[in-house]
């Protein structure tokens, strides 16, 4: 640091911020440190009394805040993010599209373990919508050693296998089929209000619905028509009704008896505990694909949010959900019905 004339101050760093004062209008910093001096400063700069400066001087080994912020937006940048210009030492990623945001946890944790550096960012595994603010990266000293950035680089990618520390998944179109299920529905005793909540839902991403059953409480029926809507070439297949332990509720013996990989019937998650996830692999004239069936309980119809609304996001991007990972589920798994819903902005689903 060192102490210049403020008229020879154009190109030089700030290392305090600037206050102006305007009594009943302002006081307020009419610049941050780590701020670069431009022509056009200098009048302001003079005009709240700075005659001298304080800024950073060049030193071998050691980085600007603005150079910093570059390398730890590398870090993590991944695919279909954009980056907004560096402002006093931060840089904020967005999302360029629709998609789901996956956060590596160790590499995050990492890089802020080092201290003196920080990358803030959303929860992963929820949707992001395009223009969404996904991170924001920063060092909290104006200047840091080049040689601990290095060194906390190079322990990101050693946890994410070099990979950047946040990826963005691209929601993609799919054909998806649904079976309903329950003799009180098919006999017409009483209406359907089921199969609209999953389409509404279901709307929020770029789908489309190719076919629709409705089926009595026979479980041969169900697995007949999951396969059906397969062949025809449904990439997502949702049964509904029939999810409980009751002995005629035969929904998950129909989705197991398609041969279809179950990853959970159960789920550390209120509303949601019934809920069914199995994959089935698909070969295609040579094209193999996998397609995700779930099984909703009851309280998908008529709670807000739900299991479901967890999930769907993932199926959405295709990133396959682990059984490891649904029962982390449980810390954070509890919605509380508030008056006011806020999802996805409050802690339902944030697991650990």
């Amino acid at each position: 640091m060192k102490l210049i004339r403020t008229v020879d101050a154009e190109g030089a760093v700030l290392c305090h911020d600037i206050t102006q004062i305007i009594k009943g209008v302002t006081k307020d910093a009419v610049f941050r440190k780590g701020h670069i001096v431009t022509k056009e400063d200098i009048p302001v700069l003079l005009s709240v009394g700075k005659d001298q400066l304080y800024v950073w001087e060049q030193e071998e080994g050691i980085l600007h805040e603005n150079d910093a912020a570059e390398i730890l937006c590398a870090m993590c940048r991944g695919d279909y993010m954009g980056r907004s210009e560096v402002k006093e030492g931060k840089i904020e990623l967005t999302a360029e599209r629709d998609g789901l945001l996956k956060v590596d946890n160790k590499g995050l944790k990492a890089v802020n373990g080092f201290g003196e550096m920080m990358i803030a960012c959303r929860h992963g595994n929820f949707a992001v919508r395009k223009g969404d603010k996904i991170a924001g990266t920063r060092i909290i000293p104006l200047v840091i050693r080049e040689d601990k950035l290095k060194d906390a680089r190079k322990a990101a990618m050693e946890a994410t296998g070099g990979k950047p520390i946040l990826q963005l998944k691209p929601f993609t179109h799919k054909k998806v089929g649904i079976v309903t299920t329950g003799n009180e529905v098919f006999y017409g005793r009483i209406q359907d209000t089921f199969t609209p909540v999953i389409r509404q839902k279901l709307e929020e991403f770029d789908t489309e619905v190719i076919d629709h059953v409705t089926w009595n409480d026979d479980d041969k029926k169900v697995t007949a028509s999951i396969l059906d809507m397969i062949g025809k070439g449904a990439d997502v297949v949702v049964c509904t009704g029939g999810m409980s332990v009751d002995p005629d509720d035969k929904t998950p013996l129909a989705i197991k008896n398609t041969g279809a990989r179950i990853v959970t019937y159960g789920a550390p998650v209120l509303p949601g505990a019934m809920f069914l996830l199995a994959y089935y692999e698909v070969k295609d004239e040579g094209r193999e694909r996998t397609v995700a069936i779930m099984g909703l309980p009851g309280c998908v119809m008529y709670a807000r949010r739900t299991i479901f609304d967890l999930v769907l996001p993932r199926v959405m991007a295709d990133d396959q959900v682990f059984s490891e990972e649904l029962a982390a589920l449980g810390q954070g798994g509890l919605c509380l019905n508030c008056p006011v819903c806020t999802f996805p902005n409050c802690g339902f689903g944030k697991g650990v």
